[in-house]
């Protein structure tokens, strides 16, 4: 009895090292996974590491190419055997159509794969964008600005690079007005589109008053000149000067406030402040809660006299000892004590109390103020790198 209890007393040992030993092998690929996923997408709306580990298989997806081999690198060095099912995004299945242009004027990008999903952001016209995966008739894509979500695909053209290269390269011309429309001939009696400010489209002909263009679908038709400008003329005049920065905004005053909007058909926040640098010449970061790391910070107290036309304002929750800081708000300086913004709809608020536009709620929210114009920031690009570096958006 006492050897047969001796016996079993090793083998219960037995079984217990090689658990702890398990144990410990799954708490270092799980730390190893959650250290590179707070290194290389701490912001999941602009870079992808779900990556899963069930103590012999390493499955999920991630777009972070080099990261995912510095990953894998390091389980080697740790002596972890593994089976690497992890999908590298993009997909293989979509062969060389990695990238895709927006075929309509205003593109609905959403949180999920489904028409009924949150409006995440839009993109217009002649944006190029980055494929990582299909799911039915939708594909994940991501935005120059860096943000990943879902297009439907009826509103995109996917595109080789091959493909991309020749439309990148092609003269093209981007439409100015905020709203007109492509039309079938040069009559000017049937419509092919409707088109927004900071729509862009390929050249094909002209008359003296119209250009004939291409969409990136492959329609094509006529859109006024005097509506538009050729791209790189227009390209070389963006400058974000006072006077352009409160032009383009006054220019979109009553637009509707939209969740995820970033065009005149409706704007939330940080889609109006986007929208505005975008149309003089800058992509900066899709939602307040990015756009508040970008430039320099130049008020927290409401000292209003620190500010200058462009500069950032952003209201929300201030941190206490039990919550963090919440970025809710934001709306662009405009100078004599007021700023604009999109909150119900495009709108100007002030904060002198004798002004009629005085806006109190926003006074009491408000946490600070940050430059961006004139600055370099790492998550700022100038808009021409939409055409130097299509569709790689590094």
């Amino acid at each position: 009895m006492r050897i047969k209890s001796n016996k079993l007393y090793l083998l219960l040992m037995a079984v217990a090292f090689f658990a702890a030993c398990s144990d410990q092998k799954s708490d270092r690929v799980n730390d190893s996974i959650a250290s590179f996923r707070s290194n290389l997408a701490p912001d999941k709306r602009v870079a992808i590491w779900d990556i899963n580990w069930d103590g012999k298989v390493l499955s999920g997806e991630t777009d972070q190419e080099e990261g995912l081999l510095a990953f894998l690198n390091q389980l080697d060095s740790l002596n972890i055997n593994y089976d690497n099912q992890i999908t590298l995004l993009p997909a293989t299945e979509l062969g060389d159509l990695t990238g895709a242009i927006v075929t309509i004027s205003v593109a609905n990008i959403r949180s999920e794969a489904k028409h009924s999903a949150e409006l995440a952001t839009q993109a217009v016209m002649g944006t190029p964008l980055k494929v990582l995966k299909k799911s039915g008739s939708w594909y994940l894509i991501q935005t120059p600005e860096g943000y990943i979500s879902w297009v439907d695909a009826a509103g995109i053209a996917l595109k080789s690079p091959d493909e991309i290269q020749s439309w990148s390269k092609a003269p093209k011309v981007i439409f100015t007005e905020l709203i007109g429309y492509v039309y079938s001939d040069t009559a000017k009696e049937e419509f092919v589109s409707d088109l927004v400010a900071g729509n862009i489209l390929e050249v094909i002909g002209e008359n003296d008053k119209l250009w004939q263009i291409k969409l990136p679908d492959g329609r094509s038709g006529w859109i006024e000149k005097d509506q538009s400008e050729p791209i790189d003329q227009w390209l070389d005049s963006r400058n974000p000067s006072d006077d352009n920065l409160i032009k383009t905004a006054k220019s979109m005053m009553g637009v509707p406030y939209l969740w995820g909007g970033t065009s005149i058909k409706g704007v939330d926040c940080s889609g109006f402040t986007k929208t505005i640098y975008y149309l003089n010449g800058a992509i900066i970061p899709r939602d307040a809660s990015q756009q508040i790391h970008e430039g320099e910070e130049v008020d927290t107290s409401a000292g209003w006299d620190h500010l200058k036309v462009g500069d950032l304002l952003f209201f929300g929750e201030k941190a206490t000892e039990d919550t963090k800081e919440r970025v809710i708000h934001v709306g662009m300086w405009i100078g004599n004590d007021s700023f604009i913004h999109a909150r119900g709809r495009v709108r100007i608020s002030s904060f002198d109390p004798a002004s009629p536009d005085y806006d109190e709620y926003e006074l009491n929210r408000y946490l600070r103020s940050k430059r961006i114009k004139g600055l370099e920031s790492n998550n700022i690009k100038a808009v021409n790198e939409l055409f130097l570096n299509f569709p790689s958006f590094d």
